[in-house]
């Protein structure tokens, strides 16, 4: 897995913080060659699927990189995935080397995306819309976070099943802070834990529409 620098997102319970700006003092630098050809010295190693997986910060700000790094591993038989916020405009020109596609999506509501992020959601959503119309296999995650989206189960759902979902998958990400003391600015989130009822919301509404969830 290479968690790939630069986020244009600015999550308030990020677990990443340091990989959002361009560079940070941990920040090693390979060229695309460099990573097909480390793994391609581990290919021996992958089992069930396994290769190589692209998450961050945001992969796509790295878009070319990104996309002549994927196209190598491809063209060396290698398994690839990517973990993107979905709001690249090119996004749907890097599936042609993804095997397996995975989105987060924060909130369905602009505003609360937009003030939660830092970020609208407009380019994500429509992103997504596209590729479940093609048909392609994608996991689309959610983090629940109380006081930001912990009770928009309804929202969530109404804007899913208008799009047609055979081949997605959902998957709750619950809120943690695992990444709190890597936070170099104050922290915001204060109470950002879900109840147990506040996922069973999700669940029954998300069963009720026939949407498909990954249980982990």
């Amino acid at each position: 897995m290479y968690h790939m620098q630069g986020c244009n997102f600015r999550c308030k319970w990020c677990s990443n913080p340091e990989s959002m700006e361009n560079v940070c003092k941990t920040t090693v630098n390979y060229s695309p060659e460099e990573i097909a050809d480390e793994a391609k010295r581990c290919k021996m190693m992958f089992f069930d699927g396994g290769g190589v997986t692209f998450t961050g910060g945001e992969p796509t700000v790295q878009f070319e990189e990104l996309f002549n790094t994927l196209h190598l591993l491809k063209k060396n038989e290698i398994h690839t995935a990517i973990e993107t916020n979905g709001s690249c405009g090119r996004l749907t020109e890097l599936l042609q080397f993804v095997d397996f596609l995975i989105i987060d999506v924060k909130h369905v509501d602009m505003e609360q995306h937009k003030q939660w992020t830092g970020a609208d959601n407009l380019q994500t959503l429509n992103n997504i819309a596209e590729i479940t119309k093609i048909g392609r296999q994608v996991l689309i995650r959610i983090p629940l976070i109380h006081g930001f989206n912990s009770g928009a189960h309804k929202e969530f759902a109404s804007f899913f099943k208008n799009l047609d979902t055979q081949n997605a998958a959902f998957e709750l990400l619950p809120y943690h802070e695992y990444g709190k003391d890597k936070w170099e600015r104050p922290y915001e989130i204060e109470n950002g834990f879900v109840s147990k009822q506040e996922i069973d919301n999700f669940k029954e509404e998300f069963y009720k529409n026939g949407l498909k969830l990954v249980i982990t």
